[in-house]
């Protein structure tokens, strides 16, 4: 879809919630189509079992919270990036899946919480995350003090979990290859170690450390102490000189000589350090792999991914994988596994998606069914988060103009952010509103056809070409399991003024049985032509062995929630880059008030795209005089 970020939007770092729908919608979501990745019903410690047997090595990345709303944005951007590589080496034809020995993190338990963190474990299971990482936390002060109702030690957490929740979780605990820094000795920490396992920990994750023998002396240890459970190295690739000084004194490690000696003299230059950083975790790694005694590798990214990346192409255990499973990007939320249905009016953002749809019960699949009654989630607490750009006011206003003067200096900015051409301040627009990465490759296939309506009015902000059975490898519209074929019908979805609007409905009463249509304003007015407010499939994939599979819709219900959260874009994004009462700003409210938000069908998919004509007869007809007007004679002289 053009204006959509292309890849697949693997699991990312995020908690996404649901509870109670519609009764309608939980019973439109039941279907036989079979998931599209099965063996994403297995449980972690299965998963890791399985690896392990068969001799395949993993990796997993840990991110830690984000303190504020801009660390927020950035983290959860991160998802599109875990969705580029084959987050599980040596099983792609399950599809990309990732090893998250935390999907909740149940450490730093407040005493304003009732028995030390219950409450947070019942969350966790409320939402449906089967993983935690059990840890004691680190102290709020120098030393580490217990408070009334919470846990001395990891292992009474564990024992906790076990003792309230049985088996429902997977619970990884910490181990401390030199010893954790408060206990009295190597072995004193050892056997703390071997209470946790003993009180039900599956696995466990070592502290960073920075040379392999260490590992390798603890491995010896925990065996000779009887603790038999997976152990995962801990991995830190070097990226800065402060962050590295920063964590070493957090986590009271020492680092060795040798890594001084290289990073002293280089300590400003970042780039010189995290080059090294990554060699240095490069070399630590193979050795690690190369003894046969570790079967995955668990990496603390710091929240940046660069250095993580690299380390993993290098160890070949990042690989690119063009092809999605989904035309969107597809959740890693437990409850939403089965989820293979949606409005294409959020293909662009995603994360906004689940956020409205994060109270449902069940989610579609095999098909959307009837959605008259869909629980979306209000717009009352979303502008804080969601509708947040990631990049900061300065790009934005070097993007999208220090001062707007008319409408058509609105229209040049989509246009630009199309044509991929600098702004006439010398800026690439790379980001919308809308759309917040950069263009679909699709986009390609009809980018001639947008900047022409796009300058003249009609500000587009998703579309996609038609397709008429293309590989589901083609890289630039396939998805799905190879073998397969992709099919699109011709979408259109703009902002345009009302006169446009006036004209377009025109013209659409000579294509009444092609075109499928919905008009709506600010304030809720809105004209369709969708018979009985019935979903209309506008993807999808047919592969071998599988019931047909349609991923996007156009939703005649759904686009009523979704307009809400369009048009409060162009205040929320773009106006209130401007100070009230600016002409800027005046603009942008306008624009908000007066315009329209369109999205047009061509059902007709084998035959050629006739939405461009739908716009061009619509320009015409808008340039003709009035009926009333004379029209020149020959003779008469040009106006």
């Amino acid at each position: 879809m053009v204006n959509e970020p292309r890849g697949n939007g693997g699991p990312g770092p995020r908690c996404e919630g649901s509870s109670s729908g519609s009764e309608s919608s939980k019973e439109s979501s039941r279907c036989s189509t079979p998931g599209l990745d099965p063996e994403r019903h297995e449980r972690l410690r299965e998963k890791m079992k399985r690896r392990m047997e068969s001799g395949d090595k993993w990796f997993s990345l840990e991110f830690f919270p984000p303190r504020t709303a801009q660390g927020a944005v950035n983290l959860i951007s991160r998802g599109p990036w875990l969705g580029q590589g084959d987050l599980v080496h040596g099983d792609r034809q399950h599809g990309r899946e990732l090893l998250r020995p935390g999907d909740h993190t149940a450490h730093d338990l407040l005493p304003s919480e009732p028995g030390g963190g219950h409450g947070y474990l019942h969350k966790a299971k409320r939402l449906g995350l089967k993983n935690i990482l059990a840890l004691r936390g680190d102290p709020v002060g120098d030393q580490w003090e217990a408070e009334e109702g919470g846990f001395s030690y990891a292992a009474d957490l564990v024992k906790h979990i076990r003792s309230e929740f049985g088996d429902y979780f997977d619970v990884c605990v910490a181990g401390y290859p030199k010893g954790h820094p408060d206990a009295e000795s190597f072995e004193a920490d050892l056997k703390h170690l071997k209470e946790k396992v003993a009180a039900g920990a599956d696995f466990i994750i070592t502290q960073l450390f920075f040379e392999a023998d260490t590992f390798f002396r603890f491995l010896k240890a925990c065996s000779e102490m009887g603790i038999t459970c997976p152990i995962l190295p801990g991995i830190f690739p070097i990226q800065g000189y402060h962050s590295l000084r920063q964590l070493v004194k957090l986590s009271k490690l020492e680092v060795p000589q040798q890594i001084k000696d290289v990073i002293e003299p280089i300590k400003d230059n970042d780039a010189a350090i995290r080059n090294y950083g990554i060699e240095q975790a490069v070399s630590l790694c193979q050795e690690l792999l190369a003894s046969g005694l570790v079967p995955g590798l668990h990496f603390y990214t710091l929240n940046r991914e660069v250095a993580t990346t690299e380390v993993l192409k290098r160890l070949g255990l990042w690989i690119e994988d063009p092809r999605r499973p989904l035309p969107w990007a597809v959740s890693a939320h437990p409850k939403r596994r089965e989820e293979d249905v949606r409005p294409i009016f959020w293909a662009s953002r995603p994360k906004s998606y689940i956020y409205r749809t994060q109270e449902w019960d069940e989610f579609p699949n095999g098909r959307w069914g009837n959605s008259s009654s869909p629980a979306f989630g209000e717009l009352k607490d979303y502008y804080l988060f969601y509708l947040k750009s990631k990049s900061p006011k300065e790009e934005l206003l070097k993007m999208w103009g220090q001062e707007l003067t008319s409408e058509e200096s609105v229209f040049e900015v989509f246009a630009h952010y199309l044509s991929g051409e600098p702004n006439q301040n010398g800026y690439k627009v790379t980001c919308l509103p809308w759309n917040d990465e950069p263009l679909a490759a699709e986009t390609s296939l009809m980018k001639e056809e947008l900047l022409r309506v796009n300058r003249r009015g009609i500000l587009t902000i998703n579309s996609q070409p038609n397709i008429n059975g293309k590989p589901s490898s083609d890289p630039v519209v396939g998805w799905g399991p190879s073998g397969g074929y992709v099919f699109q019908k011709a979408y259109l979805e703009f902002f345009t003024a009302r006169e446009t609007v006036e004209a377009l409905l025109q013209v659409l009463k000579k294509y009444e049985l092609r075109v499928n249509y919905h008009i709506v304003d600010v304030k809720g007015e809105n004209i369709t032509n969708a018979p009985e407010l019935q979903p209309n499939a506008v993807t999808w994939g047919i592969f071998p062995g599988r019931e047909i599979i349609q991923p996007t819709v156009v939703d005649p219900v759904s686009f009523m929630f979704w307009k809400d959260e369009a048009f409060a874009l162009w205040i929320e994004q773009w106006g209130k880059l401007y100070e009230e009462e600016s002409p800027s700003r005046m603009l942008i409210q306008y624009i908000h008030d007066n315009y329209f938000l369109v999205n047009l069908v061509d059902n007709e998919f084998p035959l050629d795209n006739c939405l461009w004509q739908v716009v061009e007869d619509t320009f015409e007809l808008l340039n003709r005089p009035p009926h009333n007007e004379k029209e020149p004679e020959a003779s008469d002289p040009a106006p």
